[in-house]
């Protein structure tokens, strides 16, 4: 049923739960042996091609294989909020918002604890010939012998490239080990020809690591990758006293990292309105002049 049978290890964590036997028990994301999911419809907050014309059929599953502290999704990915479904509720989701609301595309938002469950309720729709894009929409914090063995459920990959030091994934969201994992999945997802946008969030005090993923692209897989920087980080949830997440990012760190990309050559992409109240893309390449990029 999944990589590790009947236990989990889904994750790079690989921590066997065994959430997929007759008495489910949670794992270290907390997840159980049903699918939960927060809300789901049309949204058109992704990147633009993802939304496109209709908006993005985003489902967003609940419980999450990061602990970021600053997480402004912590209801759901912390808490676990949310709606247990049963394999035909998670069909009619699916269903819905192909057919009654038409949307460009099925967006899976950390959809990784509950992959068994979203292939077993997308086969009678693509059996009887209803079919959308996936969107595998991410942390990056990914193990390639899950994103092989699931690849039918990724169309296009939507990862993060969030730390380029495994000591601030540890101490930020406890996630070790998750540097080689994203860039190992971005790898994979680049080698297999998927529809990549890798998204960089500047955080701050941490501006540099931006930078740093940016190199790592540039040199090892290709300028040609679409990235999102994105200013869009608000202190939220346990950040509020965590110097120096307790902040916003200064124009100063935001600029360092567009101005990285246009000095690295990436032209395909955007980057966001540094103003936290606009997350306005804009294209990166058109950009990416004298203000670096920044869109006032």
């Amino acid at each position: 049923m999944t990589t590790g049978g009947e236990l989990c290890r889904l994750c790079p964590r690989q921590c066997a739960a065994a959430r997929f036997g007759g008495s489910p028990t949670g794992g270290y994301c907390g997840a159980l042996g049903v699918p939960r999911v927060f809300r789901w419809g049309p949204h058109f907050g992704e990147e633009p091609p993802i939304c496109g014309e209709r908006g993005s059929g985003c489902v967003f599953f609940s419980r999450c294989t990061m602990k970021c502290f600053y997480c402004q999704n912590s209801p759901w990915s912390w808490e676990g909020r949310g709606v247990d479904k049963t394999i035909d509720e998670l069909t009619q989701i699916f269903r819905s918002l192909a057919l009654d609301d038409r949307v460009e595309n099925w967006n899976l938002v950390s959809p990784t604890p509950y992959l068994p469950f979203i292939r077993e309720a997308v086969h009678p729709l693509l059996k009887a010939g209803v079919r959308l894009p996936f969107v595998w929409n991410s942390s990056g914090y990914e193990r390639v012998e899950t994103l092989e063995e699931y690849r039918d459920l990724c169309d296009w990959a939507l990862f993060d490239l969030r730390y380029s030091r495994n000591s601030t994934a540890v101490a930020a969201s406890g996630a070790p080990g998750y540097v080689e994992a994203a860039r190992n999945a971005i790898a994979w997802a680049w080698g297999k020809g998927k529809q990549l946008i890798v998204r960089l969030l500047v955080l701050p005090g941490h501006a540099e690591e931006a930078v740093e993923n940016l190199a790592w692209l540039a040199a090892n897989l290709s300028k040609d990758i679409a990235v999102s920087v994105m200013a869009q980080y608000t202190p939220a949830y346990k950040a509020l006293d965590r110097a120096p997440f307790d902040r916003s990012i200064t124009q100063a760190e935001y600029e360092s990292v567009t101005e990285a990309a246009a000095d690295f050559g990436f032209e395909n992409g955007w980057i966001q309105d540094l103003a936290a109240s606009d997350p306005e893309l804009a294209l990166l390449g058109e950009n990416m002049s004298a203000d670096h990029g920044v869109v006032r």
